[in-house]
């Protein structure tokens, strides 16, 4: 097994439900924060990490995906003649960002259905997945600080944020030991599934990073299908700790989940003030407004 993360899984097949209408015609990983839709955010958060290859896991309706990345001659041609150097750069640089490749599933059945969908693609190698609704701000990319988790004790690692109160509950929970060394990586000795509060085995939640062993692939298989009726990635990482160490880690930074209305209105509004062209002004219009 090769030992160094150069792939990353984008699961974006799901229907986007939360957000209809806007993606009964438009796939929810193309809604935009503020001028670039969610899913280039954690592209780009990958390419920082050192990964080299995209895998993009998409579904009927999901064109628009592959064709915000792709080539865009008539657009580029326009903005060439008239002049707009700057906008020919960043559409540019969308389409030469990355080596992406894309697997087609089929139905949806579930996220480790999804990631099982690459398997091909990733072959005898570590990998990571990223849910392109949990973007993550972070002055080092999130990915990257996995990585660093994963190449110094060599096991699956999952992003978690420590999530307080009633909120556990919607989240899969670990259950483990914080290490002296670090308390902020868990050695992992299991996971519960939306728990209720006074059952939750940690304040540890999973979010939508995952740094996975090859191993996932063979397990993903044997595992019958879950809650819902779908292969859950959480039941193929529970087969997992039974024979390989699997890590927890608590990253540093800030996760929005722009799979929710709430949340993607306020990722918005952080990254429009973090903007040098918006920021000052969004700021005084926020001010001015009677709340």
């Amino acid at each position: 097994m090769k030992t160094k993360v150069r792939k990353a899984v984008f699961p974006a097949a799901g229907l986007g439900t939360r957000f209809l209408p806007a993606t009964k015609s438009v796939p929810k990983e193309m809604l935009s924060l503020v001028d670039k839709p969610i899913i280039q955010y954690g592209v780009e958060e990958a390419l920082a990490a050192g990964v080299e290859q995209i895998i993009i896991v998409t579904g009927r309706g999901k064109s628009a995906i592959e064709d915000h990345f792709d080539v865009s001659f008539e657009l580029e041609a326009t903005l060439e003649r008239r002049g707009k150097k700057e906008l020919l750069a960043v559409t540019r640089n969308v389409s030469n960002m990355v080596d992406l490749s894309y697997v087609r599933q089929k139905e949806a059945r579930g996220l480790g259905h999804a990631v099982l969908m690459a398997r091909d693609l990733v072959g005898d190698e570590p990998f990571a997945v990223i849910l392109p609704d949990d973007v993550i701000d972070a002055p080092t990319p999130c990915l990257k600080q996995m990585i660093d988790v994963f190449d110094e004790y060599h096991g699956s690692v999952l992003a978690t944020q420590i999530v307080e109160g009633p909120a556990i509950s919607a989240y899969g929970v670990l259950d483990g030991t914080q290490l002296a060394k670090n308390p902020r990586i868990m050695d992992v000795k299991g996971m519960v599934e939306k728990p209720k509060p006074a059952e939750a085995p940690s304040k540890n939640a999973i979010i939508g990073r995952y740094i996975l062993t090859p191993k996932i692939f063979e397990l993903l298989e044997k595992t019958p299908p879950g809650a819902g009726g779908e292969l859950q990635l959480t039941d193929g990482i529970k087969a997992l700790l039974a024979t390989e160490k699997v890590y927890g880690y608590t990253f540093d930074g800030i996760r929005h989940d722009a799979g929710d209305k709430l949340g993607m209105l306020k990722a918005t509004v952080d990254f429009a003030l973090k903007r040098e062209d918006l920021g000052s002004q969004f700021r005084e219009y926020l001010k001015s407004l009677s709340l």
